[in-house]
């Protein structure tokens, strides 16, 4: 398969004269580094012109006062990080503040707008202008008589999701996405409904980002999440944080990062790209700091390894400290790896023949700074180590994820205060998703538990994952997709595979609070379903409710919403669920409808079938919640040898061949997930502009590109297939050479459907093999249909 150009309005016109997404027509491109601290005085501008700009003067600082608050507030709907443990009242950032905004906005997608537009005009629209249409009222089904969305009410929406799913000649013809909003009560329904039908077809957005982390520490640890909390964190003497854009991803982070400077704890960031995050910032609740402008350094020292050369990077620290062992006892805990792992004696044999020769080649970074890395570890008496998709989006993620664990058992950091693995999970609630059970690949003790206490009998054999689904329906083997949250045919790879899968089914649903591109992408029959946001107040008939959510860090917790909900037509995600459930499932002895009318009975069933969330109803509403107990934190490790598991997989040849670069695909920093807010991207310099690629020097001057030249880059995929965006333009950054990177969701055109991790079958989105060259001349009317 050959695919140019990136199908549908999101990508460049061929010639790439045509705006990109949500860009201001007559307003040049720009390009200046960025030089001042993140968050401060920009952030807070940047929050009080998203605020105007969407006419939220009232319910937007009413949000602000409620959001992440354990008395009744709402949790932030944006990224994972732990609610602060001190009880902050002003924990949020910016980006949490305009994705509440975001959905707060008094702006209506309803019947009339569906009347007045098409779907093929509509399709023609950016990404930024259907997102900014606002809050969808009503049901909705398409009618391809007239190629428009009409109104549905919601008991007809449910018995055509019911009718179809039942007349599938096999459940595992059904595929049941989630994104990471969905709350804990609402996941375990949701697997509950699909195994109930008979299917484990439970692909999820960790599919995407962190199954490889999940897939390591399992291995290594018996545990597939991190072992520390923000505790840990504010007495760590050394954090390493690992592949991740900290002021845009998890902005609250700055605070930790902040502290931990104050206190002394040395802080080591690495990335190809140095971000704004890993200078210095001006924490916005600090408010003797912000009136000084006076900024806290969050960095001891910044790595930039060559995109892929983390894992190289870690075995130099880990040769470093087995080299230092020999004359200081201290740089290595032995009597911890005596006792509580297996596989050192592997592991050691593998560094020692590993060679600095191919370290530095590998990982892009010259031995001095390699050591100087390790320095830092082996003098921290205590060290966290921090990562996020930088790490995991490769081929060999899995194997740097375990890498990571063997550098922290070197020296026993884990099962103790301020120590231990630390993924930063991205979404609010991806981790409590893959907790309450959406997971393809369900454990057997899990099925069990579920089918005694829920009275079912639940499928065995394992489910399709992202890439299975996408490839599935393309096959015709997957007829039904339904979509909670999210935005699914942005959000996957390689672009026009995945609408031509999405196209291929006789029907897809999608549960959502504003309109994307994938209500556009639709099946033969379709449904929009609107649901309630994590702002709004759901009233149920056992009062109002509230939902819990899992942070990165295994606290769960209460959200309670605060608004009146945008439309009186909108249901809870739960009560969609149970809706569909009913309808699919006529005959099902679960009781439904009674789960709905009160959260509390859900919790109830949650607290019998999930280890630890015994007493769930009392502990959640303790302050702050509570935290999911860690066995591996204990040094209990579910393994098959009972110890921690070294790993001794050899280094892999990240080195790109000559002529072509690793790129990376990433968010902006205005832009959350596939929701994009502008074309800016104040942290890198950028203004207006998204369809461009970031790129070394010297590696422009090699093609005779200056700066916001356009470009044509091609990506070859393991199977010899190509994929092209044409037009981007060429942006001078301190990356390493052979590197390159570009955004999200745009670039996911590049990524093969084949192009995915053996490992954790994640597509390799950071890792994708490119060749970059001045654009060619092309006739507009010689450019390939979208």
């Amino acid at each position: 398969m050959n695919s140019s150009d990136q199908p549908g309005p999101t990508g460049p016109s061929p010639a790439g004269t045509e705006p990109s997404v949500g860009a201001v027509p007559g307003r040049p491109p720009g390009f200046k580094p960025y030089r001042h601290p993140a968050a401060g005085w920009g952030a807070a501008k940047s929050v009080t012109k998203f605020l105007l700009r969407e006419g939220e003067y009232l319910d937007g600082p009413r949000a602000i006062m409620k959001m992440n608050h354990e008395d009744g507030g709402f949790d932030c709907p944006g990224c994972a990080w732990p609610d602060d443990i001190k009880g902050l009242k002003l924990d949020l950032c910016e980006n949490g503040i305009k994705h509440v905004t975001w959905e707060m906005t008094r702006k209506r997608v309803d019947r009339a707008f569906f009347a007045a537009h098409t779907v093929t005009e509509l399709a023609g629209w950016s990404d930024f202008a259907l997102e900014d249409q606002g809050r969808l009222t009503e049901p909705m089904v398409y009618d391809p008589a007239t190629d428009h969305y009409r109104p549905v009410s919601w008991q007809d929406a449910f018995e055509l999701v019911g009718r179809t799913l039942r007349g599938l000649s096999d459940p595992n013809r059904a595929a049941f996405y989630t994104s990471g909003r969905l709350g804990n009560e609402a996941t375990f329904l949701y697997q509950l409904m699909a195994r109930e039908l008979g299917t484990n077809n439970l692909p999820d957005c960790s599919n995407m980002c962190h199954e490889a982390s999940g897939r390591a520490m399992q291995a290594a640890l018996g545990t597939g999440k991190g072992t520390v909390d923000l505790k840990d964190w504010e007495t760590a003497d050394a954090l390493f944080i690992l592949g991740v854009n900290a002021a845009s991803n998890a902005p609250r982070m700055l605070t930790a990062l902040a502290e931990a400077h104050k206190r002394g704890a040395r802080i080591v960031h690495v990335n190809p790209l140095v971000e704004a995050a890993a200078r210095r910032t001006i924490i916005p609740h600090d408010f003797v700091d912000m009136a000084l402008n006076k900024a806290t350094a969050t960095s001891s020292l910044n790595v930039q390894p060559r995109i892929g050369g983390d894992m190289a990077l870690l075995r130099g620290m880990a040769k470093a400290l087995l080299e230092s062992a020999r004359t200081d006892p201290k740089a290595l805990d032995t009597l911890f790896v005596e006792r509580h792992t297996s596989g050192f004696e592997e592991y050691r044999a593998l560094c020692e023949r590993t060679s600095w020769e191919e370290i530095e080649q590998q990982s892009g970074v010259p031995r001095a700074q390699v050591l100087r890395a390790a320095r830092v570890y082996r003098e921290a008496d205590r060290s966290i180590i921090s990562w996020c998709l930088g790490v995991t989006q490769h081929e060999h993620g899995v194997d740097t994820v375990r890498e990571i664990v063997n550098l922290l058992l070197l020296r026993g950091n884990l099962g103790r205060e301020g120590a231990g693995p630390s993924p930063v999970r991205g979404h609010s609630n991806v981790q409590g998703n893959r907790t309450c059970g959406i997971d393809h690949r369900p454990t057997e003790a899990f099925l069990d538990r579920l089918g005694e206490v829920c009275g079912i009998d639940p499928p065995t054999a394992h489910g399709l994952d992202t890439v299975a689904t996408i490839e599935a329906m393309n096959r015709g083997d997957v007829e039904v997709f339904v979509g909670m949250g999210g935005n699914f045919a942005l959000a996957a790879p390689d672009t026009a595979y995945t609408y031509a899968g999405l196209r291929n089914c006789e029907l897809t649903v999608h549960v959502s609070t504003k309109l994307n591109r994938s209500h556009l992408v639709h099946g033969r029959q379709a449904l929009i379903l609107p649901c309630l946001g994590r702002t709004e107040k759901d009233h149920q008939r056992g009062g109002e409710q509230q939902t819990s959510v899992e942070d990165s860090m295994s606290m769960v917790h209460l959200s309670k919403g605060m608004k009146r909900p945008a439309s009186p037509h909108l249901l809870s995600e739960p009560a969609v669920i149970a809706g569909l459930a009913r309808a699919a499932l006529p005959d099902s002895a679960t009781p439904w409808q009674w789960y709905v009318e009160d959260y509390d009975r859900i919790r109830d069933t949650m607290a019998e079938v999930l280890d630890g969330f015994e007493d769930f109803n009392r502990r959640v509403r303790l302050p702050l919640g509570f935290r999911i107990k860690q066995p591996a934190r204990e040094l209990v490790f579910l393994t098959p040898s009972g110890k921690a598991e070294f790993s001794a997989a050899p280094l892999p040849d990240v080195v790109p061949a000559p002529g072509t670069l690793a790129l990376g695909t990433m968010r902006s920093h205005d832009q959350w997930n596939t929701t994009v807010y502008s074309d800016d991207d104040r942290y890198r310099g950028i203004s207006n502009l998204r369809t461009l690629v970031f790129m070394n020097r010297q590696d422009m001057r090699e093609r005779r590109l200056d700066e916001f030249d356009p470009v044509d880059i091609t990506a070859t995929a393991r199977d010899g297939s190509t994929r092209s965006l044409y037009g981007y333009l060429a942006v001078p950054y301190d990356i390493p050479r052979g590197c390159a990177a570009g955004y999200m969701p745009e670039m996911n055109v590049l990524c093969a459907i084949g192009d995915y991790s053996t490992q954790s079958d994640q597509p390799i989105m950071k890792h994708l093999k490119v060749t970059v060259v001045p654009a060619a001349d092309r006739r507009e009317d010689s450019a390939p249909a979208g």
